[in-house]
């Protein structure tokens, strides 16, 4: 099971993710291309863009199925929540207002 503690932290924010459990098979970024990738360390896979309907959502869920090492989580959150005193990120919610920008 994936350990939101340990989730690399170039996944974008969101409620999947992949931890540093990861061995870089890219079987995720096969089982779903639309959401994960190699990291551009080139040594581990990373969601690089949450799914945006229940096509990506059904193979973001069958990567992490299939994940061989367990490194793919899910924790159900709509946003990872960001520092105090960060900047706005991919999608996370706004610093001061606690709103997440749209992306239509």
């Amino acid at each position: 099971m994936a350990d939101a503690t340990q989730r690399w932290e170039d996944n974008v924010p969101g409620k999947w993710y992949v931890d540093k459990s990861c061995i870089l098979c890219s079987l995720c970024s096969d089982l779903a291309p639309n959401n994960f990738k190699e990291s551009q360390q080139g040594d581990h896979d990373v969601v690089y863009r949450q799914p945006r309907n229940p096509q990506e959502e059904e193979q973001s869920k069958v990567a992490m199925e299939q994940c061989p090492v367990e490194a793919i989580g899910c924790n159900g959150l709509e946003a990872a929540p960001v520092a105090v005193g960060e900047r706005e990120t991919a999608g996370g919610p706004h610093e001061k207002t606690g709103v997440a920008p749209r992306h239509d």
